[in-house]
């Protein structure tokens, strides 16, 4: 069975490997960004074969570094590359300033301005340039509140019914979420601004939020992450103190249920059955049924 971790259970495995001093939180750092980078490069080929344009959003924590780890590997590959960022570089976490300063001696920092950044994106999409990576670094797993109005904007601006139309494989914008997309609860999949993605990048193990949806907004759980990929960051053997959730997957492909979906959603069913050890197959359809 599948390991969900919280949000606090993936910061006590981080932690322990950290002080087992085996590695550090920078070259933690390092590696999920280049994990980011080598998840987009599986889904879309096509991106690893000539240089593209990547709008990397950062947030002022360590999701946020990641984020600028990943802009300074595009830029490395010859992409052209916009970082904006939601919050102030000097409250940022030491690791995430590192990056922050490796990627300013590559390009600029944008001060954040959600309305121009949803136009730049969506006429991206309706004109042939460059295909188009937005990458969404901004809230990460810590998220415990609703997202400030000044990012919901984008929430806004990118609607749902965009979302297949840009996950073709010749569509102009794909957007990947580092850990979650930016508004999801880690650990309950609640919905508190999600802006969606075509691709989530997670490290280590999955979280519990990327399998539970919400009716609390427009975007379940893993209606806003889409497809989930689970990248290795070194952490194998280290565990958190607290145990973990597991994730039956039986039966879950056979009955091929929506996340959403309850007994309420699915019908009735009234089996009349003989008596026992005369009602078996009736037994075993009222059992298929349940």
């Amino acid at each position: 069975m599948t390991e969900l971790l919280t949000a606090a259970q993936m910061r006590d495995t981080e932690a322990s490997a950290i002080r087992s001093g085996e590695v550090t939180g920078l070259e933690l750092m390092e590696r999920a960004g280049r994990g980011v980078v080598e998840a987009a490069f599986e889904e879309w080929p096509a991106l690893a074969q000539a240089p593209c344009r990547a709008i990397v959003l950062c947030g002022a924590g360590n999701n946020g570094g990641d984020g600028f780890v990943v802009a300074r590997l595009l830029k490395a590959w010859g992409w052209e590359v916009e970082v904006h960022l939601f919050g102030d570089a000097g409250r940022l976490p030491p690791d995430a300033r590192i990056n922050h300063d490796r990627w300013c001696a590559m390009g600029r920092v944008i001060a954040w301005d959600a309305a121009a950044i949803a136009c730049d994106w969506m006429r991206q999409g309706t004109r042939n340039a460059l295909q188009v990576l937005v990458v969404d670094a901004v809230f990460g797993s810590g998220l415990s509140r609703k997202v400030p109005a000044e990012f919901e904007v984008l929430r806004g601006a990118f609607r749902p019914d965009a979302l297949p139309r840009c996950a073709r494989s010749d569509g102009a914008v794909r957007f990947v979420a580092i850990d979650l997309p930016s508004g999801m609860c880690c650990d309950s999949g609640r919905d508190m601004g999600v802006v969606p993605s075509h691709l989530t990048v997670t490290f280590h193990r999955p979280k519990i939020g990327h399998y539970l949806s919400s009716d609390c907004g427009e975007f379940g759980g893993s209606v806003g992450c889409n497809k989930v990929v689970v990248k290795d960051i070194g952490l194998n053997g280290f565990v958190s103190q607290r145990p973990p959730v597991r994730l039956i997957e039986w039966p879950d492909p056979f009955l091929n249920k929506e996340n959403r979906a309850h007994k309420y959603t699915h019908g009735h069913a009234l089996i009349l059955s003989g008596p026992p050890g005369r009602g078996g197959a009736a037994r075993l359809a009222a059992r298929g049924a349940l």
